[in-house]
C-alpha cells in the first residue's frame, strides 16, 4: 500500500497541514522542518497525487493531443513540438491516436474530458464532430493542428496545402511532364482535396487542361502499404504517366516500391513528388523530392496557442495559423 501524506506527517513528526504546505507553498515553512519533511517523503517513498490536487483546486496541468496516426513520422515530430512547448511551460501531454477511425476519436475525446485535462490538441477526421463541438461548448479549449476551418469558433495551426500542390504541380510541370497521376488518400480529408486543387491550379497555369493531364488514384488511408498496393495495379494495367505526386511521403515511398518492382526507372521513366519531407525521404532508395512542412513548428505553435487560451482566457483571442510549405528537390524528380 502506497504511503499517504498522514504517514509522512508522523514519520516527520509534524501536522498533515505542515507536509501539505511543503509541498504546494514551501516558502511558509522553515528549511529545517522543509528538510526533515523531505527526508520523510524519501525514506518512504511517498508519491503526491498530483491529480487529486489539481481537481481540489478546478484546473489541471495536462493537455490532451489526439492525431490520426502515430506511424506518420509527420505526426512524431508535431508531437515533439508540443512536448517542448508544455516542458517550458510545466505542462503535461496526454497523446492518443486514433488511427484515423472515428469512435476511437469519440473515445478519447470522452476519456480526455473524464480526466479534466485543460484543453486539447486535435488533428480531427471531420473538423465538426458532436463531440468535438459539445466539448468546445463546455468550454475545454481546443485547437485543430493540421486543420483549417474558419467557420470553426476555435484555434488553428496548418499549412497552406492549396501551396504545396500547386509548389509540385509547377514543379512537375516545369520538368516536361504533361501527364500527372495524383496518388492521394480519402479525398473528404481537406489536405489530400486542397493538395489535389494546387495540383488543378499548376496545371492549368501551364496551359494544359487539369482534366485529361490529371488522373487520381485514391487509396482509403494515406500509408505506404496501400499506396504499394494501388500503384502496383496501376502499373500492371500498363500505364504510361510519366509523374506522381504523392499526398504524403509514405505514400511516396509506397509508388517508389511498386514502380522499381515494375521496372520503371525513377525518374527517368516515373518522376515522384512526395509531401511532409520526412527524414525518410532523404533516405529512399531514390531520395524523394518533397513538400515540406514545418512540423515541430506546427507543434510549437498549437501548443503555446493553447496554453494561453488556458491561462488567460479572458485576454485570449482565436487566431487561424497558416504556415507556407517549401519544395525540397532531390533524385526522384531530377533529370
Amino acid at each position: 500500500m502506497s504511503p499517504s501524506i498522514k504517514d509522512v506527517a508522523e514519520r516527520a513528526g509534524v501536522s498533515v497541514g505542515t507536509v501539505s504546505n511543503v509541498l504546494n507553498r514551501p516558502e511558509r515553512v522553515s528549511e529545517s522542518t522543509r528538510q526533515t519533511v523531505l527526508a520523510a517523503i524519501s525514506e518512504l517513498g511517498f508519491v503526491r497525487n498530483s491529480s487529486a490536487a489539481q481537481l481540489r483546486a478546478g484546473t489541471s496541468r495536462s493537455i490532451g493531443l489526439i492525431v490520426l496516426d502515430m506511424a506518420n513520422p509527420f505526426f512524431h515530430y508535431v508531437a515533439k513540438g508540443v512536448e517542448e512547448v508544455a516542458d517550458e511551460l510545466g505542462y503535461a501531454v496526454v497523446l492518443c491516436d486514433s488511427d484515423d477511425q472515428a469512435a476511437r476519436e469519440d473515445r478519447y475525446l470522452q476519456v480526455l474530458e473524464e480526466q479534466r485535462v485543460r484543453g486539447v490538441l486535435i488533428t480531427p477526421i471531420e473538423v465538426s464532430s458532436k463531440r468535438l463541438d459539445a466539448l468546445r461548448k463546455r468550454g475545454t479549449p481546443t485547437v485543430l493542428v493540421d486543420r483549417h476551418d474558419p467557420r470553426v469558433n476555435c484555434c488553428s495551426v496548418a499549412v497552406d496545402d492549396v501551396i504545396g500542390g500547386q509548389l509540385a504541380g509547377n514543379h512537375l510541370t516545369e520538368l516536361g511532364h504533361e501527364r500527372i497521376t495524383y496518388f492521394s488518400g480519402p479525398l473528404t480529408l481537406r489536405q489530400c482535396s486542397d493538395r489535389l486543387q494546387g495540383l488543378h491550379h499548376a496545371v492549368a497555369s501551364a496551359g494544359l487542361d487539369p482534366d485529361s493531364a490529371i488522373d487520381v488514384v485514391e487509396a482509403p488511408a494515406m500509408n505506404a502499404r496501400l499506396a504499394h498496393e494501388v500503384a502496383r495495379a496501376r502499373f500492371a494495367e500498363g500505364d504510361h504517366t510519366t509523374a506522381a505526386f504523392c499526398a504524403n511521403d509514405l505514400m511516396a515511398l509506397g509508388v517508389l516500391r511498386a514502380a522499381l518492382s515494375a521496372g520503371r526507372r525513377v525518374p527517368r521513366d516515373l518522376a515522384i513528388v512526395g509531401y511532409d519531407d520526412i527524414e525518410f525521404a532523404a533516405d529512399a532508395a531514390v531520395p524523394l523530392t518533397s513538400i515540406s512542412q514545418p512540423t515541430q513548428q506546427i507543434g510549437r505553435a498549437a501548443a503555446q496557442l493553447l496554453v494561453e487560451e488556458c491561462d488567460h482566457p479572458e485576454t485570449h483571442a482565436h487566431q487561424q495559423v497558416m504556415f507556407k510549405p517549401e519544395l525540397v528537390v532531390r533524385e526522384s524528380t531530377t533529370p
